[in-house]
């Protein structure tokens, strides 16, 4: 995923704006003064929030638009709808999370009580990208008010109108979610100010450099980074599904969506099929001429469009449909590439805009070659119908989710857990995942004064070290995979 970035580049927050570390010290001192960790005080943050999100949402339209051509439906959809549903799905829940789990002392901690209480961790910092401005913002300030933290969230600059309208929309909504506004110095100064972890979502070689700059800090990251995700589709698929599915998974906010597929490896025999179903799902999805569609957006900036075309030349493929870009309305045409070279740069980076590579395999050993040899991804995503193949992709790639039959839908689910692993991020959030992620989870453990006994304290004679060696053996042994062990047949 592209976005946010850290080295070079001068502030966009403007002359005479308030520095970081002021913000900071501010919620630092609201987090320590116990405030925070008051359910009710939570749960009344989140309904702010909330509301405030409802009240602006034609303002936050506007600004989307501004920033990336972005349809209202979208708007509406990715943007707002998936936030409210998380905030009533986390206020729904948050009573139970809270409380803290017990743990079972065993002989040798009796008689006492051992519990894990999730504790807020104080002030996170949220780095958010450019292609989904007010969702990648506002998904990790509800998972850091759920903890009961403070938040401090710094937009990309590269999205501008949607930053300005956020900062006055959590401003006005809780005393505990500052809006900073600004350019990579604006995460170094909160740093430096000493925040408490770090929740950033961007490309790879920026969140790298976050990363190395928290760790120096000893400040733990959640990363949320990008990678190629492969959408699979064997013989067994119903064609028409698995092409609308993809289409609108993948052009979507034109493409701008880490976890769009992006690339997909079709068995050969339905190779043919699949890319004329695909043709025909954009024609329905978007008319002859997409760019008179109100329901197709636009790539954020001539930096994008630059690269996108980049990605376009030499790739050794058959361009299908599309192709056509226009640089005074930010367009690129939605576009399938058939059968591109496995080495081109087109499967080898992340595209993260309107460009699909459609390339036919032999088979789904063929298909977990292709996919083996690639950087691990967000998401893999399989259209089949057949039980084996699936188990069989499934336990043969690794990845941040793997969905069947389905492409991004996954978003659209309030409390489940996003992440990534290895190349694409590191830790998870949402739900009861971003509730874990952002808290201290503090063991405590508490005895009675009475009775005191002595078996623990030397002097270890002869029938103290017999007795401890009977307290500790006295726990039930269980098999060696953890579960109980299977019956022996007898009744």
């Amino acid at each position: 995923m592209d976005g946010n970035e850290v080295g070079g580049g001068a502030g966009a927050g403007g002359a005479g704006a308030r520095p970081v570390a002021v913000d900071v010290a501010r919620l630092r001192s609201l987090a320590r003064s116990g405030v925070t960790a008051d359910l009710d005080w939570r749960l009344d943050q989140l309904a702010a929030v909330r509301d405030a999100l409802v009240r602006g949402e034609a303002e936050l339209t506007r600004a989307l638009h501004a920033d990336l051509g972005k349809p209202v439906a979208e708007t509406t959809f990715f943007e707002i709808g998936v936030v409210l549903s998380e905030i009533d799905y986390v206020r729904r829940n948050l009573a139970r999370w809270v409380r803290g789990d017990v743990v079972h002392a065993g002989p040798a901690g009796w008689p006492g009580r051992a519990t894990v209480e999730r504790c807020p961790l104080g002030v996170v910092l949220v780095v958010a990208p450019w292609n989904y401005p007010v969702y990648l913002c506002a998904l990790p300030v509800v998972s850091a008010l759920a903890a009961g933290n403070c938040a401090v969230v710094k937009p990309s600059e590269r999205a501008p109108a949607s930053g300005a309208v956020l900062a006055r929309l959590f401003g006005e909504a809780s005393p505990a979610v500052v809006v900073a506004e600004g350019g990579p110095e604006v995460v170094r100064e909160a740093l430096a100010a000493g925040v408490d972890h770090v929740l950033f979502t961007g490309s790879a070689a920026a969140g790298r450099a976050v990363a190395a700059a928290a760790g120096r800090l000893l400040v733990p990251v959640t990363l949320e980074l990008g990678g190629k995700c492969p959408a699979v589709v064997d013989a067994t698929a119903h064609l028409p599904s698995a092409a609308r599915r993809i289409a609108w998974a993948k052009f979507a906010n034109a493409g701008q969506t880490c976890v769009a597929p992006d690339y997909v490896l079709v068995d050969e025999p339905v190779v043919d099929c699949f890319t004329s179903e695909l043709c025909r799902a954009l024609r329905a999805f978007y008319g002859p001429d997409p760019q008179a569609s109100p329901d197709y957006g636009r790539v954020v900036d001539e930096r994008e469009l630059d690269r996108l075309a980049g990605l376009l030349d030499g790739h050794g493929g058959t361009v299908v449909t599309g192709g056509r870009l226009d640089r005074a309305d930010r367009y690129l045409e939605p576009t399938v590439v058939r059968q591109p070279a496995l080495s081109s740069p087109l499967m080898h980076e992340e595209i993260f805009g309107p460009v699909l590579p459609v390339v036919g395999v032999k088979g789904v050993a063929a298909a977990l070659a292709v996919v083996g040899s690639l950087p691990d991804p967000l998401a893999v995503y399989v259209f089949s119908r057949d039980r084996a193949a699936i188990e069989r992709l499934r336990r043969g790639t690794r990845s941040g989710g793997f969905f069947v039959n389905v492409a991004t839908s996954q978003q659209g689910i309030a409390g489940l857990a996003m992440g990534g692993v290895g190349a694409s991020g590191s830790g998870t959030y949402r739900g009861r995942a971003g509730f874990e992620t952002l808290s201290q989870h503090r063991s405590v453990y508490t005895r009675p004064t009475r009775p005191d006994l002595a078996v623990h304290h030397p002097p270890y004679g002869r029938a103290k070290r017999q007795l401890l060696r009977t307290l500790l053996h006295l726990p039930r042994r269980v098999a060696p995979t953890g579960r109980a062990r299977p019956p022996t047949g007898r009744s």
